[in-house]
């Protein structure tokens, strides 16, 4: 037996892998294909369709019309070049150049007959062209044939369509009466540039420049331009309807909006176009109809825009004013922001109906405390329930005190705690229809020891509440058919976040629901078709689907009949009774509210009314806040209108027309610049604007007497 000539040996583990050779210029690569592409795009000179998809998409649907129209535009061009082409001849063979250099020297008579033998001279010259070119014509249709014609046809029409090529300012080259302008502009930019200037938008030197081509969105199109410089966007905006009018569409198809934010600025218009009249179409239904349920923390959805975007409108930490004349959807409007709270289970409701009809019956299977009615009993009911509320919003806020930040970050109500019932902070929404007759009721009431009118003390505790109470988790929605300066006082207009108007008399009380000056900034409801039921201008408090630094839109509100509503308030009460929730009206328990009006005179500081100048309309409650002792005895004597126009932010037009409605007439006068300087202006006696003031002063204090009385 043979020795073994080694002992075994323990191999080493065999690996699998593969080589990798770090030297590979891969990250490099990469990071130049991302370079590539960051600047591919942010480069101005790559077209924006070679960045978008829907952008390229609608680039190939311009140039497959351009195709298709190509034809039309040839024979166009070529009519027109015959046309310029005959306006030469005919000026040259009349001699008119050399007519006209002898005009202007007044040497017409002597040149008389130099002129008619040129005139004679070009015209046989014309007529021997004529003949030699009939002449080539037929020698070489003999030897030829038709072919070389054909070609030399054509080259002619080339010539004749560069000839007739449309240029502003050439003769010949402009239509004198102009075809249609409807959606002639997504083919022709040069008309939406005419449209700009008939409308004075831009100067005729001035044009457009396109930040986003014409595309399809929804039923319109829609397109993005900036205006030259020192072009504001804000003057479109304001003259909508002169821009429609030079487009040939009616103004509620057109939507305008200044594009803000990172991607816009002051000179950036974004316009879309609707194809018809987008209200015309049957209203949609409320998508709530069909859910189970729905969280009041969302905004509830309200109707669509335009657009036929859905847009929603956020309620808690807010308070919502509708104003409108009768009949034109105002109680459906404020049922649908009160649909998306009645589905949320752990939302308290308040329901005051003053119209005192069925609208909001159906509310009483859910409400907290209800009411229908008009009587003098009811005013006072609501002001035991706002009392109520105001104790309530305190008390909140003292326990939110002795809360840990973990569950109460702020000094606000989070959505886990108006869910929890130990804390018994319930986002609490108070629905009030035709608020105008509680806050014009005249009864006689004593609070605290000092008598007030009902109506005031109900305009006061509104407003506290509208101050303090949505941090609280109070939300407000008033609805009213009068909305006028005498109904709703200045102050509680003045803290409501969120304001929906619909069809009003004239744009005073569009200004008064929307806000003062909404007008001159294209906003006023009075302009809205009698025919579109539903229809307002909704100024929102939050973020909508039309963007946050959207100032206001015009909304179609979904529509929801009776029988709509009472199914959505079934599920609201079947929803409260499975979680506990149901309580005081809608439960039997109609409790008349313990009220304790020391509390609340303490809070709110009533003051036996509101004071005059307060109440008092714009442009004069401006006024006297600004000038103050100005307007007293030894205050000044005269107020130039310039001062006038640049402390209340109006246009001259609207402020002399309110001055005139008030008694004030413009005189001159002469006042004294800085500069030493004396120049006579145009403005108001002071004393004028002091007889005004005091007579509307008079006016408020003698209805407000007349109601204590």
């Amino acid at each position: 037996m043979t020795e073994p000539s080694a002992l075994p040996v323990e191999a080493d583990p065999v690996l699998d892998g593969e080589l990798v050779d770090d030297t590979l210029p891969q990250p490099r690569r990469r990071t130049r294909r991302n370079r590539l592409v960051m600047w591919w795009l942010h480069s101005q000179r790559v077209p924006l369709w070679l960045k978008s998809k829907p952008q390229a998409v609608q680039a190939a649907k311009d140039a497959v019309a351009w195709l298709v129209m190509s034809p039309v535009r040839f024979l166009g061009a070529v009519v027109r070049g015959v046309v310029v082409g005959a306006r030469w001849w005919r000026s040259w063979v009349t001699v008119r150049d050399y007519r006209a250099a002898a005009e202007e020297s007044e040497k017409l008579a002597d040149k008389f007959t130099e002129i008619r033998g040129l005139t004679l001279f070009r015209w046989k010259v014309t007529g021997l062209v004529l003949a030699v070119v009939a002449l080539a014509v037929a020698m070489v249709d003999l030897l030829y044939g038709a072919d070389p014609l054909w070609m030399a046809g054509a080259g002619a029409a080339v010539a004749l369509a560069i000839l007739g090529r449309r240029k502003d300012g050439s003769p010949g080259r402009k239509p004198a009466l102009a075809g249609p302008r409807t959606l002639t502009w997504t083919m022709d930019p040069q008309v939406l540039v005419d449209a700009f200037r008939d409308a004075k938008l831009i100067g005729k030197d001035e044009s457009l420049r396109l930040v986003e081509r014409a595309t399809r969105v929804g039923d319109g199109w829609a397109v993005t331009v900036d205006l030259p410089a020192t072009r504001k966007a804000a003057d479109v905006v304001k003259n909508r309807d002169a821009l429609a009018s030079a487009l040939a569409v009616d103004e509620v198809q057109l939507i305008v909006e200044r594009v803000r934010g990172n991607g816009g600025h002051a000179g950036r218009v974004a316009m879309w176009v609707a194809d018809e009249d987008p209200y015309a179409s049957p209203p949609l239904r409320t998508p709530l109809l069909g859910a189970v349920q729905w969280d009041a923390w969302r905004p509830v959805p309200f109707g669509r825009d335009a657009r036929d975007r859905r847009i929603d409108l956020p309620l808690v930490w807010t308070s919502l004013l509708v104003g409108a004349i009768p009949r034109q959807g105002k109680t459906f409007a404020a049922r649908l922001a009160a649909s998306g709270l009645i589905l949320d289970a752990w939302v308290r409701l308040y329901v005051a109906d003053f119209k005192a009809g069925k609208d909001w019956d159906s509310a009483g299977k859910v409400a907290h405390r209800f009411m229908a009615g008009d009587e003098s009993e009811h005013v006072l009911a609501l002001i035991g329930w706002l009392a109520e509320l105001v104790a309530e919003v305190q008390s909140r806020f003292r326990r939110m005190r002795d809360l840990d930040d973990l569950t109460c970050p702020e000094s606000k109500v989070t959505p886990e705690m108006s869910r929890d019932k130990a804390l018994n902070m319930p986002i609490t929404a108070i629905f009030i229809d035709e608020v105008q007759v509680p806050l014009e009721d005249r009864t006689s009431i004593e609070v605290q020891g000092k008598r007030l009118t009902a109506g005031e003390y109900v305009g006061e505790l509104l407003t506290w509440l509208a101050k303090k109470g949505p941090a609280a988790g109070i939300v407000l929605v008033l609805a009213t058919q009068r909305p006028d300066s005498k109904t709703i006082p200045s102050g509680l207009r003045a803290v409501l976040g969120s304001r929906f108007a619909l069809r009003v008399m004239d744009w005073r009380d569009s200004n008064i629901v929307l806000g003062e000056q909404m007008n001159t900034r294209g906003f006023d409801s009075s302009r809205l078709l009698p025919s579109h039921k539903g229809v307002g201008i909704l100024r929102p408090d939050g973020d909508t689907a039309a963007g946050a630094d959207v100032l206001a839109m015009t909304v179609r509100t979904y529509y929801m009949p009776n029988e709509d509503w009472r199914t959505i308030c079934e599920q609201g009460r079947a929803l409260r009774e499975a979680a506990g929730t149901l309580t005081g009206h809608a439960a039997g328990q109609d409790l008349t509210p313990v009220l304790d009006h020391a509390v609340v005179v303490k809070e709110i500081g009533t003051g036996g009314g509101s004071d005059a100048v307060g109440e008092l309309p714009e442009p004069f409650a401006s006024i006297v806040d600004y000038f103050g002792d100005d307007l007293g005895p030894e205050g000044r004597d005269f107020v130039p209108t310039a001062e006038l126009l640049d402390v209340l932010k109006i246009d001259r037009m609207t402020l002399a027309q309110q001055m005139s409605e008030a008694g004030c007439r413009p005189t001159r006068d002469r006042i004294t610049t800085e500069s030493g300087e004396t120049r006579q202006v145009r403005g108001y006696l002071t004393a004028e604007i002091k007889r005004a003031i005091a007579e509307l002063a008079r006016r408020y204090g003698n209805s407000a007497e007349g109601g204590r009385a």
